[in-house]
This record gives C-alpha cells, sequence and structure tokens, in this order.
C-alpha cells in the first residue's frame, strides 16, 4: 500500500474528502518522525512500537573498489509490530474482515 492509497482509504472508511484525509495522514507521520528524532519512543497498543536504535561505527568496505571506508555511528528508526499483529498477519488473508469484531 502506498501513501497515497492509504490517503484513499482513509477518505473512504471516515467519509471525509481527500484533502483532509491528507492532512490527518501527514499529521500522523509527521508527529511519529518528529518524536523519532527527539529521541522518543512511540507505542501503539495493538499495532506495535517506533523507537530508534544506536548504531556504532565500524569500517566498511566500498563494494567496487574494495577500499576501507569509515561508516560514522548513526541512530535507524526500528518497528517491533505487537503480538496482536503478528497473530492477525498469521491468520492469512481473507479470514478477518476490517468489520470483524476483535477476539
Amino acid at each position: 500500500m502506498t501513501k497515497a492509497e492509504l490517503i484513499e482509504e482513509v477518505s473512504r472508511v471516515v467519509e471525509m474528502t481527500r484533502k483532509e484525509s491528507e492532512v490527518i495522514v501527514e499529521a500522523i507521520f509527521d508527529s511519529v518522525v518528529r518524536s523519532l528524532r527527539n529521541g522518543d519512543k512511540i507505542e501503539v497498543r495493538g499495532f506495535g512500537s517506533f523507537r530508534t536504535r544506536q548504531r556504532q561505527s565500524r569500517v566498511g568496505r566500498n563494494p567496487k573498489t574494495g577500499t576501507r571506508v569509515e561508516v560514522p555511528a548513526k541512530r535507524i528508526p526500528y518497528f517491533k509490530p505487537s503480538k496482536e499483529l503478528k497473530d492477525i498477519v498469521n491468520l492469512g488473508s481473507g479470514q478477518l474482515s476490517p468489520d470483524a469484531p476483535k477476539a
């Protein structure tokens, strides 16, 4: 699913204009990015959590030339799905409709 498809889906489900749905989706993504940049953890119950992980600096190799390259330390975003999300995904397609009640 692309971001445009997500916006269309939100627009359809909540019966809003596409423009209003786009503002909502953008606001959510911006909030997640801002929180991660500040080092905060985002937890959405039943979906998962977003956080950053620290990678240490290391010496890598340029695959084209084979020369050594110093790779600096950096923070990377990381998503950990919740148990509920894992269970839903593993049920397979067609077994859980969006309107089905939660167990």
